[in-house]
């Protein structure tokens, strides 16, 4: 009776898996980016949010220059005091449809693997889940500020060479303008880390985009400056940091804020969104 060799595949397989390194941290942010990039809705809503608000910002423009006026023309002074131009730069209904899509875009990034069970691939092959939600916020807040930069500046520039047809367009460097630019900006990362954080702890697309629309939509319209409570809780929103940071010529309302009050409601909502994103994946079994 002839003895036959163990086998020894199994036991290098696992040597070689426990040799082998973990995966760093920048592969993780690339693998990421392969993801965010390799599927054509993602581009197909940054595309189709990026026109709309663009489009809904250029049409009120078109709107003030095609309905110019004598009589408007007298008040160019009062037109440049009340700063319309820089209203007319970035609309208030244009930025909750960039708060809503980006939300739901963040978001997307997130529920897309769980919807799909995609993400136990993902967690099998890099068990260090907070570095993967990590490099996803990463992703996310890279790609996102640039679109935001794109579209604020595009809209920027659209209008007010819409206006300037009347004279009555401001450049980047008038009072007000830049911090106007910067908030419509930075408002898309903002939101879109929002997402990212109820999909990453909600984990259900549905729930998820209820939720993203109570939060960036409902409540800041909900909420009001009649009483300190309400004046307070709309405060916290990035939608209501946005119009204080848009509203060059504020008038103090009965509970007044500043401008570094609505910078800090955006920082305070970036940092919040990571931390529940990245703390969130062990929170339960995937």
């Amino acid at each position: 009776m002839t003895a036959t060799a163990a086998p020894t595949t199994d036991v290098s397989d696992r040597e070689g898996a426990t040799r082998r390194p973990p995966a760093r941290f920048g592969d993780l942010v690339a693998a990421e980016w392969i993801k965010h990039r390799s599927l054509r809705s993602t581009w197909i809503a940054y595309g189709a949010t990026a026109l709309a608000v663009i489009g809904f910002n250029a049409g009120i423009a078109y709107d003030t220059y095609s309905h110019w006026t004598l009589q408007m023309s007298k008040d160019r002074a009062a037109f440049e005091r009340d700063g319309i131009a820089l209203q007319e730069a970035f609309t208030p209904n244009a930025a909750l449809l960039m708060a809503l899509a980006l939300g739901t875009i963040g978001a997307l990034v997130i529920v897309g693997e769980y919807s799909t069970g995609t993400h136990r691939t993902t967690f099998a092959a890099v068990p260090a889940r907070r570095s993967v939600m990590a490099a996803k916020a990463v992703v996310v807040t890279v790609v996102t500020t640039v679109f935001g930069l794109v579209v604020a500046g595009a809209s920027f520039a659209v209008t007010q060479a819409i206006l300037d047809r009347r004279d009555a367009g401001v450049s980047l460097g008038d009072p007000g303008a830049f911090r106007v630019v910067a908030a419509s900006a930075l408002l898309a990362p903002v939101c879109a880390l929002a997402g990212l954080a109820l999909g990453a702890a909600i984990r259900h697309t549905a729930s998820t985009m209820i939720t993203s629309v109570v939060v960036l939509l409902v409540l800041p319209l909900f909420l009001t400056d009649g009483r300190h409570w309400s004046a307070v809780a709309g405060h916290a929103l990035p939608y209501r940091a946005w119009l204080r940071l848009v509203d060059v010529n504020y008038s103090p309302t009965a509970f007044p804020w500043t401008v570094g009050g609505a910078w800090t409601v955006y920082a305070v909502w970036a940092c919040a969104a990571c931390a529940v994103a990245v703390t969130s994946v062990h929170l339960r079994d995937q």
